[in-house]
């Protein structure tokens, strides 16, 4: 049997076979409240889960490396970049290979705006805001990390008396 060639291009030849749409099962979380103790014990674990030496410390050496610093904050090496490209206050120094290298006034600087980011939970765009409001922000952060070192202590005295 001869085929001839119109017959090959037809629509009838190329048929698509059909697709099976599966629907998905819906999903039910179960949402229960977390108890206060709970609350307590991942409140107590992030304040003492960076590695931030105090500003005393912060002075003992001139230069940081950034993935120093990133194991400071317990964060990534790229959103420290990408702070850098976002925050005017963040100014890194390079070596000649292009290292970053934080000194200790960009460390505290970080401080502010991880505080900002991650505790305060601002957006980007708010924490540059309230970063440019100046000297209240640094007020309001000294009050914040007296009152975390406090609670810190009174953790451990609690610890001590369990």
């Amino acid at each position: 049997m001869m085929y001839n060639q119109l017959d090959i291009f037809k629509a009838d030849a190329f048929e698509e076979p059909e697709k099976k749409v599966e629907q998905k099962a819906e999903k039910r979380v179960n949402r229960t409240p977390i108890p206060p103790t709970v609350i307590e014990e991942v409140s107590s674990v992030t304040v003492s889960n960076f590695n931030i030496p105090l500003d005393a410390d912060l002075d003992s050496k001139q230069y940081y490396p950034i993935s120093e610093v990133a194991n400071m904050f317990n964060v990534n090496i790229s959103l420290l970049r990408f702070w850098e490209k976002e925050f005017s206050i963040l100014k890194p120094r390079k070596n000649k290979k292009g290292d970053r290298l934080f000194r200790p006034e960009d460390i505290r600087n970080l401080k502010i705006i991880h505080f900002l980011l991650k505790e305060k939970k601002y957006t980007i765009k708010g924490a540059k805001e309230y970063l440019k409001k100046g000297k209240k922000v640094d007020d309001q952060f000294d009050a914040v990390e007296v009152l975390k070192n406090i609670r810190t202590m009174l953790l451990e005295l609690k610890a001590g008396l369990s």
